[in-house]
């Protein structure tokens, strides 16, 4: 009985174009990472700056000395309240999240399942709002709001910007697309609309409602012109009009701008680092393709 050995299998050979491209999409990726960690280089260097060095001639990669006491300066300052912009932006962004939410998950839903002969119509005239452009009502929501004595309050501030067509639209395409099987296990048991939506629906959806949230929540703190013709008061200042305040025609204060503004991305960067793959999940669970 003779016994066959078999081949001996040689190294494999690693595809000379595979490694090259992979290389390539490693520099890519370097390169835009680069690109987008500049800005916030820029950011934290002349924050921690005295202005002669950041308006010199040489360019220096970091300071010669580090300014420690710039972080506290803005807090400081006697002509804009720096601390009360601060919580200002919070109390709108959280309230105008929630608020955008509850509003606009509801219009979705309604629009997504509640039999009704012109919810299509509906669903268009709320598409329409996407196309008018925003100085269009811009001068007409503040003679409503106005007229109501919302001027230098959190109302002014927060309620007309809780309905967003474009928000609306993401959670109808995202109920489209929900399981109607648990809706009607839900139905059998008595639930109407509202417990099958605030029972089943939404305990089901939240890696969408923190998608979502990301994205108001990030629009609503960077808000500027509506806060800066709503607040005309300093005491209702958000962070993004304390910030345009630094510069005038006769002082620019370099590193009180740059470190002001240093302080005021860090809650986008902590939110989006917290719900990054929330937001990246629940966008693609819309259905929209690119």
């Amino acid at each position: 009985m003779t016994t066959t050995t078999p081949p001996v299998e040689g190294p494999r050979r690693v595809k000379r174009g595979s490694g090259i491209g992979n290389a390539g999409l490693y520099i890519a990726v370097g390169i835009a990472a680069l690109l987008f960690l500049l800005p916030f280089y820029l950011i934290v260097r002349n924050s921690l700056m005295q202005d002669p060095e950041i308006t010199g001639e040489n360019w220096k990669w970091f300071p010669s000395h580090i300014q420690w006491g710039n972080i506290t300066e803005p807090f400081h300052d006697v002509t804009v309240d720096f601390g009360r912009s601060l919580v200002n932006s919070a109390i709108v962004a959280v309230l105008t999240t929630v608020g955008t939410l509850l509003v606009c998950s509801l219009a979705g839903y309604g629009l997504a399942r509640i039999p009704y002969r012109h919810a299509n119509k509906v669903f268009y005239a709320v598409l329409a709002t996407l196309m008018i452009p925003t100085a269009v009502t811009f001068v007409p929501s503040f003679v409503l709001v106005s007229s109501l004595g919302w001027v230098d309050s959190y109302r002014g501030l927060i309620i007309p910007g809780l309905f967003s067509g474009f928000t609306c639209f993401l959670f109808r395409q995202y109920y489209l697309g929900f399981p109607k099987e648990l809706e009607e296990a839900a139905r059998v048991d008595g639930l109407g609309y509202w417990g099958a939506y605030w029972r089943i629906v939404v305990p089901n959806s939240l890696n969408f409602f923190a998608a979502m949230a990301t994205i108001t929540f990030i629009s609503g703190w960077n808000s500027f012109l509506w806060p800066l013709v709503i607040g005309q008061d300093p005491s209702a200042w958000t962070v993004q009009v304390a910030l345009s305040s630094y510069m005038t025609n006769q002082t620019v204060n370099y590193h009180l701008i740059f470190m002001a503004t240093a302080i005021s991305i860090l809650p986008l960067v902590f939110v989006f680092l917290f719900l990054q793959r929330w937001l990246v999940q629940g966008v693609a669970q819309t259905g929209i393709k690119g």
